[in-house]
């Protein structure tokens, strides 16, 4: 709005919304829409009411010069069906009070149907609750008054069941645990959005959330089945407020803004289920930037056979995390599931008998029986003071979460050389250079040799929907990709992504893992001992039947669980 209409200088009512547009349109005076706005106030009423009840103006012609005005739709509310109106769509108690119903959805944008397209601050508010663009849709008021009355609590109750007792929201770190009480701030739009957040992306199989504030804009992403994906752009008025809850029910420090935090917290979804979050926060230009990893402790016990081992290295695998003493080690790049392998093998190794001891950076999920140790690096708690504190408590197992430096590599060896099992991981391409990288960091070849017993790479592909369909390839593009001239031969089938409402359009639903398992045999412990570089161990290994991740890649292809483009994208030759 470019300028205040006032009656006088002196008088410092303003008019604002649809008063201003009538009197700008000469519809009505000003003196009796000052008189009108002044009566609504102190009724604690609304203009458009005190206007349809003055009998100034009849319902139906105030309709027209809204859709005019502020160009907008009009239409007969007569025809429409009230019980088709679809629900989930807006919170029954946003609804009531802005006097507004939700028409439909289409991608990011909300239809209303509403008498007073002018009410600018209603529209935001809707705005920010249903993280959608706005379109008005004008209707006579009488007649949206009545229906409104009539079906009460026909609007979509979704952000009341989320601040449901049901849904508490958990605090904990390496030493406390408590509960949040929202008391007093219960009902504030930004504690309902972020338990809306959260609780949608967990339905919506993410593994994290990114709340990233820019100079004109702040977004909200989540990742899903390994692909970021935008859902909200909320109002960057919030994003200090949403940054200081966040913080809040992890346990931060809200006054520092300069330097990144992590913490974690607890989602209580039910008695029966509860997801952990990491958090990490980071200072950025225009904001501080936070990540939430989602933690699903449940995805521990999927066991082994949910997570795509071939018969073969699934065998292979078992064997070496039965051995008495020796170091396993899983490798790939952040998000490629190494976390899961590892409590998988945990999990399997977790009887009363066995004493495992864990040092992690965090500790993500928690294990009931196995003792877990979260790193404190201010205090002193580093990997290798962990592993020297376990080895004094005559562990069977031990898993160190990440080998970062020299000194954590040398006790890890160490323990495995002296009858501890060590399951570990390394950020490495695939398993050959996972030796080079060993002897990079300045451990000695034979200790390499004589320690380590089985490295396995993984990646993380996205698996194909139901909805999938055959691709029409030849054989120059199979063997391109490749594929051996001996599959080439074979009864089996490509797939293509194809895209439904299950998948939400995108040919895929949910991720299968993609291995290299290999074993480490005498032949390898020589090439190690003799210098051998990781082509020359990448060639060693491909001799003794162990597949690269390429070769497993196309395996899944054949499969029919995934396409040739996604084995392509995450694997190299």
């Amino acid at each position: 709005m470019s300028s205040a209409v006032t009656a006088a200088p002196n008088d410092r009512t303003v008019l604002t919304g649809l008063a201003r547009a009538m009197v700008q349109h000469q519809m009505i005076r000003l003196d009796q829409a000052l008189e009108l706005q002044r009566k609504a106030e102190s009724d604690k009423s609304t203009f458009i009411d005190e206007l349809i009840a003055s009998g100034q103006m009849k319902s139906q012609q105030l309709a027209r010069f809204c859709a005019d005005a502020f160009g907008c739709p009009l239409l007969d509310l007569a025809a429409v069906d009230m019980n088709s109106l679809p629900t989930g769509l807006l919170d029954s108690k946003l609804a009531s009070e802005t006097r507004v119903l939700p028409l439909m959805k289409r991608g990011n944008k909300l239809s209303i149907i509403t008498s007073d397209p002018a009410d600018f601050q209603a529209l935001d508010r809707i705005k920010f609750s249903a993280e959608a663009t706005v379109d008005a849709i004008v209707v006579e008021h009488d007649k949206l008054m009545k229906v409104l009355e009539k079906i009460g609590k026909s609007a979509s109750e979704q952000l009341s069941a989320l601040s449901d007792e049901s849904l508490e929201v958990e605090v904990t770190n390496d030493d406390q645990s408590s509960q949040v009480q929202d008391t007093d701030i219960d009902d504030a739009p930004v504690v309902k959005f972020l338990q809306k957040v959260l609780v949608d992306a967990i339905n919506a199989g993410a593994s994290d959330l990114h709340f990233e504030p820019y100079e004109k804009f702040y977004r909200i992403r989540y990742r899903v089945d390994g692909e970021l994906r935008e859902v909200s752009q909320p109002p960057l008025a919030i994003k200090e407020k949403l940054a200081s809850r966040i913080k809040v029910i992890s346990k931060l420090d809200i006054s520092e803004k300069r330097v990144p935090q992590d913490g974690r917290m607890k989602l209580v979804m039910s008695a029966q289920r509860a997801i952990d979050f990491r958090v990490s926060t980071l200072p950025t230009l225009f904001g501080e930037k936070i990540v939430m990893r989602i933690l699903d402790p449940s995805s521990a016990k999927l066991g082994i056979d949910a997570l795509g081992y071939d018969p073969d290295q699934k065998e292979l695998l078992l064997a070496a995390v039965q051995r008495p003493y020796g170091m396993v080690l899983v490798t790939g790049p952040t998000g490629s599931g190494k976390t899961v392998s590892l409590y998988t093998c945990l999990n399997i190794l977790n009887k009363p008998g066995i004493n495992i001891s864990t040092a992690e950076d965090p500790a993500e999920i928690n294990l009931p029986g196995v003792n877990q140790v979260n790193i404190n690096d201010k205090a002193g708690l580093n990997f290798s003071a962990a592993l020297k504190s376990f080895l004094r408590q005559d562990p069977d197992v031990i898993m160190v979460g990440e080998i970062r430096d020299l000194e954590t590599a040398d006790i890890s060896i160490k323990a495995a050389q002296t009858g501890h099992m060590v399951l570990s991981t390394l950020h490495t391409n695939d398993a050959p250079t996972t030796l080079t990288r060993m002897v990079n960091m300045g451990i000695a070849p034979f200790n390499i040799a004589s320690a380590v017993i089985l490295i396995t790479a993984q990646r993380l592909a996205r698996r194909l929907c139901t909805c999938k369909a055959p691709a029409d390839l030849n054989e120059d593009a199979l063997r391109l990709a490749g594929f051996r001239e001996s599959d080439l031969t074979g009864n089996w089938q490509a797939f293509r992504p194809v895209g439904c409402e299950r998948c939400s359009g995108s040919g895929y639903k949910g991720r299968v893992g993609i291995y290299q398992v290999m074993p480490i045999s005498e032949a390898t412990q020589n090439l190690i001992l003799t210098g051998g570089n990781a082509l020359q161990i990448a060639k060693q290994a491909e001799a003794e039947g162990v597949n690269g991740l390429r070769r497993s890649g196309l395996i899944k292809v054949m499969q029919g669980h995934t396409s040739i483009e996604e084995v392509l994208g995450c694997t190299n030759e």
